[in-house]
């Protein structure tokens, strides 16, 4: 605080906090609340971890408290758990994968209940591959499947398709490496884990439940921004079945 030329009351001022808890801090050592820590440390110019070290040992266990359900493999998953989530939803829900084309296969009301939870005001974000890019093309190949991924991530796409123009659902199309698969209902989500030339339904699932003072669950939500930053409108990209009725009309 005397490098930072902060007194207790202008700290306490800068926080929103009362002089007398400012005063605990360095008094008897009381650990203030992450965010508020966090805010400390800036205005310090200093690591809250360094200031506060039990922040570290609370933020792993709330971490850990993130975590659900582990299924070593996706098609362990009950399939009731993924119509479950997306019924529950009241604010936001996000779709991000290559294709996800087992949702509509294997739940084939999903399409008709994002609908229905867009109609009620919720806001919904789908990405999705787009399969005329390079990186779909490789991971097919990756995948000992070729154009078989690229055919899977075409019939999703059309799948999904009637989504399109529907109030409040936001349909993009990315071409980034894709370490995991997205899939997220309010404060709940579902990690698809990727490993290399294991095909999805085989790759583990992580059943995650955001978590005050954690930040497992915001980190898979920030890489979602990522992308969701890079995709593009679906509208943007030349379907198939465009090229093949322009061939005929010449």
């Amino acid at each position: 605080m005397q490098t930072a030329g902060l007194t207790t009351q202008k700290l306490a001022g800068e926080l929103g906090v009362d002089p007398k808890t400012v005063e605990r801090w360095i008094t008897r050592d009381t650990v203030p609340h992450r965010t508020t820590a966090l805010s400390a440390a800036r205005l310090l110019g200093s690591q809250a971890a360094y200031l506060w070290p039990a922040l570290e040992d609370s933020r792993t266990a709330a971490s850990e408290a993130e975590v659900v359900g582990f299924y070593p493999h996706r098609h362990l998953v009950p399939k009731s758990m993924w119509l479950d989530l997306l019924r529950g939803a009241q604010r936001e829900i996000v779709l991000m994968a290559y294709a996800s084309l087992f949702l509509p296969e294997d739940n084939p009301e999903s399409i008709r209940l994002l609908r229905e939870k867009a109609a009620a005001g919720v806001r919904i974000r789908i990405a999705l591959g787009d399969p005329e890019t390079p990186e779909i093309a490789l991971r097919g190949v990756e995948e000992q499947l070729y154009d078989g991924l690229v055919g899977r991530v075409r019939m999703a796409i059309a799948y999904y398709r009637p989504l399109l123009g529907v109030p409040n659902i936001d349909f993009r199309l990315h071409r980034t490496t894709l370490y995991n698969s997205v899939f997220m209902y309010d404060e709940e989500m579902l990690v698809n884990q990727h490993a290399y030339g294991v095909y999805g339904y085989r790759a583990p699932i992580l059943h995650l439940r955001r978590c005050e003072g954690g930040d497992l669950f915001d980190m898979y939500a920030e890489s979602f921004e990522r992308v969701w930053e890079t995709a593009y409108p679906h509208e943007a990209v030349r379907s198939p079945s465009a090229s093949v009725q322009e061939a005929a009309g010449r």
